[in-house]
């Protein structure tokens, strides 16, 4: 796919997702969802990348949808040719979801207004760093709507349901100082944002072994999910089950013990093993 709103880099196994529409502070289309959902199936598909950063063109990160087409019309799926009788999919909802089963790491590096879907997409990323003086808002409420991009779900593990309801009730826009505070980002100085965010990924590029990588990231996530700490029990032990006889488990020890940089072989895209047995969820209808 050629893209137009976003920018897609791969450097020294770390890909960079670059919302650009820094004239619109880099807002929310369709067009930018179908471009961020492929994005995503081609960093699933390459096993050179490790790590992914996603960032904003210009001074923002995302200023939530893009109000300026459809105006009044903007969330109302019937004027928008959509299929009313049935329900229909939030956009910013998909990108999440394909957010969560991502098999590689994502670090969200808010370098500016994340409003809305602009902040609620990076619900379920795995760090959020923001500048001091980013301006963050859950406005739903004060457009007539309630949260979407699964952000229900994701906001109140991230925060606390206190925070949460505080909040999306008020749909008061804050700070990136507030939002450290409450825990739902690192603030970093906008001049070491993208440094610092290259070395968490570095980090994990070059040190971590991918297919644990992957694997961890799904057992943290799903286990959000679980009824009884068994559940996350019986999961971690298949897959140490797993793991341990796979090559990068006897490589990890053995460059341990030899004191060298370990050489990992396994294939996030190939290997990754299955310790989800009764995983899933159910269809959209």
């Amino acid at each position: 796919m050629d893209y137009q709103q976003i920018r897609l880099s791969t450097d020294d196994k770390i890909a960079t997702i670059t919302l650009n529409r820094p004239e619109r502070l880099n807002a929310f289309t369709e067009t930018m969802q179908a471009e961020l959902l492929d994005a995503f199936d081609v960093i699933d598909g390459d096993d050179g990348i490790r790590a992914v950063i996603m960032t904003g063109e210009g001074r923002g990160f995302c200023a939530g949808a893009e109000l300026g087409q459809a105006g009044g019309d903007t969330f109302n799926a019937a004027a928008r040719g959509r299929d009313a009788s049935k329900p229909n999919r939030d956009g910013g909802g998909r990108v999440s979801m394909r957010i969560f089963e991502l098999k590689k790491p994502i670090i969200a590096a808010i370098n500016g207004a994340a409003v809305g879907v602009g902040i609620t997409m990076t619900l379920p990323m795995d760090i959020r760093l923001a500048v001091p003086d980013a301006k963050i808002g859950f406005v739903f409420a004060r457009r007539g709507i309630v949260p979407e991009a699964v952000s229900s779900w994701f906001l109140p593990r991230v925060v606390g349901i206190s925070k949460a309801t505080e909040w999306c009730y008020s749909g008061r826009v804050f700070s990136g100082e507030e939002a450290g505070a409450a825990g739902l980002v690192t603030v970093v100085p906008a001049d070491e944002l993208l440094a610092r965010a290259t070395a968490i990924a570095g980090e994990i590029a070059t040190h971590a072994a991918p297919v644990s990588v992957a694997l961890t990231r799904q057992m943290l996530w799903r286990g959000l999910t679980f009824d009884h700490p068994m559940e996350s029990h019986k999961v971690d032990s298949r897959a140490i089950q797993a793991l341990g006889a796979m090559a990068d488990a006897k490589e990890g020890v053995t460059s341990f013990l030899e004191k060298r940089d370990p050489q990992w072989t396994l294939s996030v895209a190939d290997d990754l093993p299955d310790v989800f047995p009764n995983w899933n969820p159910p269809d959209f209808s």
